[in-house]
């Protein structure tokens, strides 16, 4: 038999598995379910050495392919950034379960009474590349959201991922999680994931969280409905009306705390009238912590030892130390790159002026849009929504982080009392 065969074979067992799993997961008490996710969280607090050792393993095998600083440290899983996925589990037990939950009901001329209410989706496939901490958080949201679960990680964290998927289904069976319940593709063979896109029989939604190749490659290859995890190419504008000093925080914080993710801003707009006043500043701030300037004609005119901005800089997502800045004339300009060449993700204005202010939220279409606020709180923790599977930047099913509510959908139950149609 061919691996191409066994391949195939094995993604429709796991499908299968997983089916048959969700079947009982979507009657699984809110005891059990939050039972178990503590469970999880304090066994990965418990082998946190083991998953250092496993994760070791691909840092080393990252650091010989060259990978940037950037990609390595998404693979990086510390003390503190396992206590951060342990938590996460925490905060997902500490959330209402969304299953069961009655949207709305009301009641019909004819007596009827119609509700609707929150069911699971079923079978969910994970597509990720990168961070394994993925692993965790969309094995605790799909298990607390009712339903199954297919993760298949990139080969660069395969170690990581493994350990980590092994740990939460023991502790998760153990407190009395179906069998299957959370699964993990083993092969890194990428000819798995063509297959899983094909099982549609069994698997009820994709989602992927990955570079811009591993999206288009799912959606187009996918018989299966998919949330799309798009690329995130965030702006900050910095208004003629901002306070300065609060636009220097935003902006530094947005490239800097944490440049490989999907929420740091990519591409910085200053409006012309503060443009002499803010950039020598900002912008040595940003050398003095290792960010590659790209600056627009104005923005050289001004600060001259940067380089020259492309028109290519203006749709890249660096996911490193490097950005773009572009003097704008106002916010009619900023507003127009931004629908120009935004990824609909996360942008913010800083301003002082309530009008603009207003507009800016309401004219920028995009799942999440701040006023004097940095970027880097698109994610589900920062929202107050526990962990997150992704953040959605289409508009259907779900828009910006996926939480447990958007691992739902609905149906409608009617009471009668013999009603008949006429």
């Amino acid at each position: 038999m061919s691996l191409k065969m066994d391949i195939k074979e094995e993604m429709i067992r796991l499908a299968r598995q997983a089916r048959q799993a969700a079947k009982k997961l979507a009657n699984l008490s809110t005891t059990i379910k939050n039972n178990a996710l503590h469970a999880m969280a304090d066994e990965i607090e418990a082998q946190k050495e083991r998953i250092k050792q496993e994760n070791e393993k691909d840092l080393a095998y990252a650091r010989s392919k060259g990978l940037s600083s950037a990609m390595i440290d998404r693979l990086l899983l510390n003390d503190r950034r396992i206590k951060a996925m342990a938590d996460g589990l925490r905060e997902v037990a500490l959330l209402p379960d969304p299953v069961g939950e009655v949207v709305e009901m009301w009641r019909r001329p004819n007596g009827l009474e119609i509700g609707k209410v929150r069911v699971p989706l079923g079978v969910i496939g994970i597509i990720y590349e990168s961070r394994p901490n993925v692993t965790v958080d969309t094995a605790g949201l799909c298990l607390k959201a009712g339903n199954a679960v297919i993760l298949r990680g990139g080969s660069e964290a395969i170690h990581s991922n493994m350990s980590l998927a092994s740990i939460l289904t023991e502790s998760a069976q153990k407190a009395g999680v179906p069998e299957y319940a959370i699964q993990m593709v083993k092969t890194t063979d990428r000819q798995a994931v063509y297959e899983i896109l094909k099982l549609d029989k069994y698997i009820d939604v994709i989602i992927p969280r990955g570079g811009e190749e591993l999206i288009r490659t799912v959606t187009e290859n996918s018989t299966i409905p998919v949330i799309k995890h798009d690329k995130g190419l965030c702006h900050v504008y910095v208004d003629n009306d901002a306070d300065l000093k609060m636009a220097e925080e935003i902006a530094y914080n947005a490239k800097v705390q944490r440049p490989g993710v999907c929420n740091a801003m990519e591409t910085l707009l200053v409006h012309q009238d503060i443009a002499e006043k803010f950039l020598p500043a900002m912008i040595q701030r940003y050398k003095q912590a290792g960010v590659e300037i790209r600056g627009c004609e104005q923005t050289r005119a001004i600060v001259p030892d940067i380089k020259p901005a492309t028109e290519a800089d203006w749709d890249t997502e660096y996911l490193d130390l490097i950005l773009s800045i572009k003097v704008v004339t106002g916010i009619d300009e900023a507003i127009e790159h931004i629908a120009k060449h935004g990824s609909m993700l996360s942008e913010a204005i800083v301003t002082e002026n309530y009008t603009k202010a207003r507009r800016f939220l309401w004219e920028v279409d995009a799942a999440a849009v701040y006023v004097n606020a940095s970027t880097r709180f698109t994610d589900g923790n920062q929202f107050g929504l526990g962990a997150e599977i992704g953040i959605s930047t289409q508009k259907l099913h779900a828009r910006g982080p996926v939480g447990l509510k958007e691992l739902t959908s609905t149906k409608y139950i009617i009471y009668g009392s013999g009603q008949l149609r006429e």
